[in-house]
């Protein structure tokens, strides 16, 4: 060990916060707790309803394979809710990423006008578009795969855009310095470059869009989550212990199906 080693303090294990932080941890935890209280939260009422619980798990075990083929067929519906709406709204995405993606097309109003697009397909929830197309074209499975749509466009809208803006200027540049339109530099240069990040969030679009079609089946929007309510509501938990296990097996695969497509996308850029 050398004198210079010996010598060298010893960096402190936790720094004082400044006293601006020091007010924002103690505001942070003020509003947690408020939150806490405003929601009921209770250890002892938790600890009351576990026996209610287990007494769900006894009565919901072993699951019923009564119905299995109209529940695969309902499985079935939820899947293909979230695959037709994943690919709409991904493709929607793409030019309102364009548009929105700064630098890229378009004034600074149509990139402001995108960009408040985007923003409200992502902060109105998939199950209130669900809603409101429900009203606009019935109940049914086309209802949820259009709240989808609009859905994955405002989630995919927004990280297309910001994976165009965090491409390698210089191609895009090196094309437009030799009189190539910015539009034909945009699907020749720019997308390209940002395919790779398209791509994953394409498939984390896609999980996220399984789930949300089985909560959407509780409004009437189609797929599996309107038996799930009915067996619910029926207090029929062996049937709803086997949907909720079709359900389970289901995301899985897609999410495992997903890691491997990510992998190899990663892997081959």
């Amino acid at each position: 060990m050398t004198d210079r080693t010996r010598t060298s303090p010893v960096p402190a294990r936790l720094e004082w916060p400044s006293p601006l932080a020091f007010i924002a941890y103690a505001l942070g935890i003020a509003v947690l707790v408020w939150s806490l209280d405003g929601t009921g939260w209770s250890l002892s009422e938790l600890a009351t309803g576990l026996p209610a619980l287990a007494d769900f798990f006894s009565r919901a075990f072993p699951p019923s394979l009564e119905r299995l083929p109209s529940l695969s067929t309902a499985l079935v519906e939820t899947f293909q809710m979230a695959i037709a709406g994943t690919t709409v709204g991904a493709l929607i995405s793409v030019p309102l990423a364009i548009f929105s993606a700064r630098g890229q097309l378009g004034t600074r109003w149509i990139n402001t006008l995108a960009r408040g697009t985007v923003a409200v397909f992502r902060t109105v929830p998939d199950l209130v578009w669900a809603l409101i197309f429900v009203i606009a074209v019935g109940l049914g499975p086309f209802a949820g795969t259009l709240a989808i749509a609009v859905d994955t466009a405002g989630f995919c809208g927004r990280f297309f855009a910001e994976a165009m803006e965090d491409v390698d200027k210089g191609p895009a540049e090196a094309l437009q310095a030799q009189g190539v339109r910015r539009i034909d530099t945009i699907f020749c240069a720019v997308i390209p470059a940002a395919s790779p990040a398209f791509i994953t969030t394409t498939l984390f679009a896609l999980e996220k869009a399984v789930r949300s079609s089985v909560v959407l089946g509780l409004v009437g929007a189609g797929g599996i989550g309107l038996e799930l309510k009915v067996a619910m509501d029926m207090f029929d938990y062996p049937t709803a212990a086997t949907i909720i296990l079709l359900i389970f097996g289901l995301v899985v695969i897609i999410e495992q199906a997903g890691n491997y497509t990510r992998k190899r996308v990663l892997d081959g850029h």
